[in-house]
């Protein structure tokens, strides 16, 4: 007789008084460093602007407040695979005709934060402004390492390892066929789910195609996809100091970064204005409570270190496995301010490609970003698979 399935527990997070009270005294008691005059952002974080968000934090920012706000989603913690998932689970309101469950992927440096805006968008679409029958059951998953997740205690996993844990969830949750959608590692999260599981994922939808890994002969390539990949090795000369600190040597820059909260905001303030479509003003895509909340996420859960070594364990993963190609039918939604956007060909070569869109609006984190337009995205992309679910 089989063992029983896990059963899912409500989960409501409530951080210590004495946490907070110990971030206000390290945030202001930061030793600021110097920079050069008029440096702006061009050699990273802004030292005038990361100054005025710390003492945002210290002194005005109201973390219980946004507890209780992220605590309006259905929250709950399973154990998986031997580690405790914290998740999200919103199911349809009122649906009409089959519902789908969607399983979202977040990426690096955030949480299930990313989707915050945009679970009662898919849940219930009909409340704003969509057509009740694109409801969806929601499943948000903070990765192992992430969040209010576990941290592995061994090995760092991988994309493979997580995409087999999101099965396994779905499992548990009751749900045989699903669909999977996510952006930066989530993409790989997504496009291993629909390698390693295409008899349960009926489709799949990334927001990027992520960093190529070719190891055919170029002349095979076409043009744009030869052009898209010397553009992305030249990104990676000038953007990508911190993924090669993540897959090197993690451990050296988790100690600084998990003991002052003014550089682990630095570490990641930089990359949320660097990757948005805010144009240079990191306000047009956050407000200061929307970046410090997905900041003191990282801060109470202690997890930068342990995010980050996971770009360490998807270095590792062989090139065979970039190599597969996705025969599950996929889709793709490139905003236009998102950072190393490939080319059909390139999507067309690697995926069962049946849709191709580029949003006008929105960057790396657009479901963040541009919410309403990334639920439109989501709903019209999987509309044909719900029968396939039911």
């Amino acid at each position: 007789m089989p063992d029983p399935l896990p059963r899912p527990e409500p989960f409501i997070q409530q951080a210590a008084p004495a946490v907070l009270e110990d971030l206000r005294t390290r945030l202001r008691a930061t030793r600021w460093p110097d920079a050069p005059e008029d440096a702006g952002w061009s050699l990273g974080t802004d030292l005038d602007y990361l100054r005025e968000l710390v003492d945002h934090w210290a002194e005005s920012f109201d973390w219980p407040a946004q507890e209780a706000a992220l605590a309006r989603l259905p929250r709950f913690r399973v154990p998986v695979g031997g580690l405790g998932i914290h998740f999200v689970h919103a199911r349809a309101v009122d649906p009409v005709g089959p519902v789908l469950p969607l399983v979202l992927s977040h990426g690096w440096p955030d949480s299930f934060w990313r989707y915050s805006k945009v679970v009662p968008l898919l849940t219930d679409p009909g409340a704003h402004g969509g057509d009740p029958a694109d409801a969806f059951d929601v499943v948000v998953p903070d990765m192992p390492g992430f969040g209010y997740s576990d941290r592995p205690t061994g090995r760092p996993l991988d994309s493979i390892d997580v995409a087999g844990l999101w099965a396994e969830l779905m499992t548990v949750l009751g749900y045989e066929k699903f669909g999977a959608a996510g952006g930066d590692v989530g993409s790989h999260v997504s496009r291993y789910l629909g390698l390693d599981h295409p008899d349960r994922v009926v489709a799949v939808h990334r927001t990027d195609g992520g960093l190529p890994v070719f190891t055919g002969d170029p002349a095979e390539l076409s043009p744009e996809e030869r052009s898209w990949i010397d553009g992305t090795t030249a990104w990676g000369a000038s953007e990508g100091a911190y993924a090669a600190i993540h897959r090197t040597k993690p451990q050296t820059a988790a100690f600084g970064l998990s003991d002052s909260p003014a550089g682990l905001a630095s570490w990641i303030v930089e990359k949320l204005r660097s990757w948005s479509a805010c144009g240079g003003d990191i306000e047009r895509s956050f407000t200061k409570d929307e970046i410090l909340t997905n900041v003191t996420l990282y801060w109470v859960t202690e997890t930068i270190g342990s995010s980050m070594r996971m770009y360490r364990a998807n270095a590792a993963i062989p090139p065979a496995q970039h190599a597969r190609r996705v025969e599950v039918p996929s889709g793709f939604s490139l905003f236009s301010g998102d950072v190393v956007r490939p080319p059909r060909q390139w999507l067309e070569r690697t995926t069962n490609m049946v849709r191709l869109t580029e949003p006008a609006r929105g960057g790396h984190f657009a479901a963040f970003e541009e919410p309403e337009l990334y639920a439109e995205e989501i709903r019209a992309f999987f509309r044909p698979y719900r029968a396939a679910a039911g």
